[in-house]
Order: structure tokens, then C-alpha cells, then sequence
């Protein structure tokens, strides 16, 4: 736990800087929503000027709800990627980089689902959300609109996170939608592999048919098991880039990859940079912010950049 922070009746944890210009919390959802909501995050910042992030696929559906000025966001490195403001989105599971960019002042929450989860909540095919992000409104209608506004009144984090608690609990129970069992274990079974399990194997895990879980998989988890694996296999290769100091060549193998070369060219397809590049940049410190930028706990998912963003 960060010093400073203190425990909560939620657990929560808090990193805060002492001047009040930032602070980042995170909670724990109640347990009738674990494990498929993975957690909360809290944030506002009032730097006095913008900020760049560069987040990489991380396996999560997320929703988030920003309660003061947009966030811009651009999907892709694409030179004509058009970054586009947000005051709330629903981002599904990505397999390319995008790029959250602020003009100093932010503020609001964000929700972490796992992508089964997300699917139960929205009542939608995740495939509709694959390698995209929209406003929450076009998913779950007025619902966002009414959510949204009780976190702006509601003042502190653990009344926004108990919020978040009662409304997915009723939105749960609401739907009929649901994941199903062997797609959850399936699931699951492919997370804990790392990506590394093959198609075949965890369609005999989950009891499937090989075209029936690809469809449960593309309706349920917005991606095929081939491409799911792939982001996996790339956050399993990002942590082992970012921790330990390992040989890069040594990660390569590690990981599954045929080759450093192989290697190489997944990861700037899914994060815009090569691991060096990528690695040094995570290294280099930034003043004025959060030092912990990662949005999800245990994962490496993001790099503040050091160029200040503006827009007039």
C-alpha cells in the first residue's frame, strides 16, 4: 500500500500527491461481482497542463465515466487516426495501441470487466466492440446518462465505488444475458496459460466443438481464441520486458515466440514501439504526476509520454 494510504471499510488504496494536484484510488467491487468485475479506479488530476498516455491491449472491457473536462482518444498509429473527445466511453478488448490525451483537468471513475462479464452487462455482442470504443449510451441507453450523473453528485470515492456496487448489482440481476459456463472456463483456462494454449486443447477443456467456442468467443469476448491468445501472449511478454531486466531474446522464448524477430513485430503491431524502445520509455521518470501509471492492478498496461498535450 502506497504511504499515506490508510484502509477502508472497501479496502480501498489510495497514492495521492502531497501539493493535491493528483490522486489515483482504487476498490474492490463488492463480491457478487467479482471476479468478472475486476476492480475500480478512481482518479483526478490538476496538473495545469495536458498529458499523454499511451495504453496497450490488456485483456480488460473497460467503462468509464470522466466527471470534469474529456479525455481525447486516438485509436492506432495510423497518421490519419483521428483522435476523438469523450466524456464517458465503453472500451472493448483492443489489439492495438491508443492514445488517452488530457488537457490538465480530469477527473472520474473507471470500471474494470473482464470481457464475459462485460458481455452479461451489455447484453450485446462484444464483437461490436472489438477493437473499438464507444459512448456507454449506445449500449446501455438512458442507463449511462443516469449513472453518470449520480457519480458527478456524489462527493468521495467510497460513495462513487458503493454507487458502481448497487447499479451493476441491479444491472446484473436485470439482464438476461450471461456468459456462458464452458466460455467462462475457457476463458479463464486461456488467462492462466498466458496465450499460450492452443485452439484445439481449450475447445476440449471446454467441452466444444473448435467452431463452436471461435463463435461463443467472437459473440461473448469480442475476439477469435487465436486473437485473445495473441493479447495475452503480448501482456504476458510485456511484464517479463518491464520486470527483471531479462535478455530480450530470453523473453522471446519464454513467451512462445519463434524468434526475437517474431517477437519484435508483435509487439509494435499491439503497442507502436519495439520492447527497447518501449522499455526505456516506461524507465524514464516524469515530474508532476503519478509515478504509478498502470491502469490495471498487477499489469503492465500504459507509458505517460513526455510531450504535453494541448488543443486549442
Amino acid at each position: 500500500m502506497p504511504a499515506g494510504s490508510s484502509p477502508s471499510p472497501r479496502a480501498l488504496t489510495r497514492d495521492a500527491c502531497p501539493h493535491g494536484t493528483w490522486e489515483v484510488v482504487r476498490g474492490r467491487p463488492h463480491p457478487r461481482l467479482r471476479p468478472g468485475v475486476r476492480g475500480y479506479r478512481g482518479y483526478r488530476m490538476d496538473l495545469g497542463y495536458g498529458r499523454r498516455r499511451l495504453e496497450v491491449p490488456d485483456a480488460c472491457v473497460s467503462l468509464v465515466f470522466n466527471l470534469a473536462d474529456p479525455v481525447w482518444v486516438t485509436l492506432g498509429t495510423r497518421v490519419d487516426a483521428i483522435a476523438r473527445p469523450y466524456t464517458s466511453l465503453v472500451s472493448g478488448l483492443q489489439t492495438r495501441p491508443t492514445f488517452g490525451e488530457h488537457a490538465g483537468r480530469v477527473e472520474g471513475v473507471e470500471v474494470l470487466l473482464a470481457p464475459w462479464a462485460a458481455f452479461g452487462l451489455l447484453g450485446q455482442p462484444m464483437s461490436d466492440l472489438a477493437d473499438r470504443m464507444a459512448d456507454p449510451g449506445e449500449f446501455l441507453g438512458r442507463r449511462a446518462d443516469l449513472l453518470a450523473e449520480a457519480l458527478y453528485e456524489a462527493v468521495g470515492w467510497e460513495p462513487r465505488f458503493a454507487l458502481l456496487d448497487a447499479t451493476l448489482r441491479t444491472w446484473t440481476e436485470a439482464t438476461r444475458a450471461g456468459a456462458a459456463e464452458p466460455l467462462r472456463r475457457a476463458w479463464g483456462e486461456l488467462v492462466r496459460s498466458g496465450g499460450s494454449l492452443p485452439v484445439e486443447e481449450l475447445a476440449v477443456r471446454a467441452g466444444r466443438g473448435k467452431r463452436r467456442l471461435e463463435y461463443l468467443f467472437r459473440e461473448q469476448i469480442g475476439l477469435t481464441p487465436k486473437t485473445a491468445a495473441r493479447v495475452l501472449r503480448f501482456q504476458r511478454t510485456l511484464w517479463l520486458v518491464d520486470h527483471g531486466g531479462r535478455p530480450l531474446a530470453d523473453v522471446a522464448v519464454a513467451c512462445g515466440f519463434s524468434d526475437q524477430a517474431h517477437m519484435n513485430r508483435e509487439f509494435k503491431a499491439m503497442s507502436g514501439r519495439t520492447p527497447r524502445r518501449f522499455r526505456s520509455e516506461r524507465g524514464a521518470a516524469l515530474p508532476g504526476g503519478p509515478a504509478g501509471v498502470d491502469r490495471v492492478a498487477g499489469q503492465v498496461t500504459s507509458i505517460v509520454l513526455p510531450d504535453r498535450f494541448s488543443r486549442s
